[in-house]
């Protein structure tokens, strides 16, 4: 465990649906080594909530690989799937502000259209039939400087409209526990690869709704395969191997834009992150989306 003297609060959050691939742990880096060049705090925080996808034994392998490569957290390990009494008090909230309404539309009901109609806006809020729940949203843009991607505005209303913070099988959604959770543990600035880009605005919506603060966002170039893809356990990535971390650990840096000096290659972790929090300058990360890995 680590200590830090700085306000900065980063925080790594993968889904314990398999083994980490390099994708993730590229992320996972970016962010650890942005909080400690700052002298500040980096939370791990393991996104369990969608269970149907969880992998028994995950969340303890993507510790395990962490320790290997010497990426170390502040502090417990924060699971969300004990975080219940916080999204419904969140809840609670939106819906004695109107914000909220029950929605019985399936997906295939709606599928191929870009933004939900609206079909359920009116319904009340007590409706007994089985039923997501949906945050309302408007035309009006929301806009936020990204640190990698610069400017960004977007009408909600247009892309993808009134979105879901409860599942009709009742489990939490993305995009209301990220943001319930970085509040609770007061993260400054989010990390995190440019496919989730597009969610930001869904969160920032909800933090102005529930009266949160919003973090710094800085959002990475994604790894992808030769066709194209991003790297993932559905497109068939490789997990990390934890036998040789250095190398891999070199090879990340350097697609970071922070290659180590040729002495350093086969250096074990303990050797090179030093070196690379003494040199991390965000202004040398990629300003691109992706980035093809050939091996």
């Amino acid at each position: 465990m680590q200590t830090a003297s700085s306000n900065y609060r980063g925080r790594f959050a993968p889904s314990p649906t398999g083994s980490l691939h390099p994708g993730s742990l590229l992320t996972a880096l970016a962010s650890f080594l942005q909080a400690r060049s700052r002298s500040g705090q980096w939370h791990l925080r393991i996104d369990d909530l969608d269970t149907p996808r969880c992998v028994p034994g995950a969340a303890d392998a993507i510790l395990r690989t962490l320790e290997r490569f010497g990426l170390f957290w502040d502090g417990p390990v924060v699971y969300q799937s004990r975080m219940q009494a916080a999204y419904d008090e969140a809840l609670t909230q939106l819906e004695r502000e109107g914000r909220i309404y029950p929605c019985v539309c399936s997906r295939k009901s709606l599928k191929g259209m870009s933004a939900y109609p609206g079909h359920c806006r009116d319904r009340p809020i007590d409706c007994n039939r089985p039923h997501a729940l949906r945050v309302k949203t408007s035309a009006c843009p929301v806009t936020f400087r990204d640190r990698l991607q610069g400017e960004q505005s977007y009408n909600l209303a247009a892309h993808g409209g009134d979105f879901v913070v409860r599942r009709r099988d009742r489990i939490i959604a993305y995009q209301l526990a990220v943001v319930i959770d970085d509040a609770r543990q007061h993260i400054t600035e989010i990390v995190r690869g440019c496919d989730l880009l597009s969610s930001t605005p869904r969160q920032i919506h909800l933090q102005q709704l529930l009266g949160l603060t919003t973090p710094a966002y800085c959002h990475l170039p994604v790894l992808e395969n030769r066709a194209g893809q991003k790297l993932s356990k559905q497109t068939g990535a490789p997990s990390v191997e934890n036998t040789a971390p250095g190398p891999l650990l070199c090879q990340l840096l350097a697609w970071l834009g922070h290659p180590p000096p040729e002495e350093l290659q086969p250096a074990p972790p303990e050797d090179i992150l030093p070196w690379a929090i003494a040199h991390w300058q965000p202004e040398r990360l990629p300003r691109r989306t992706r980035i093809t890995v050939i091996s």
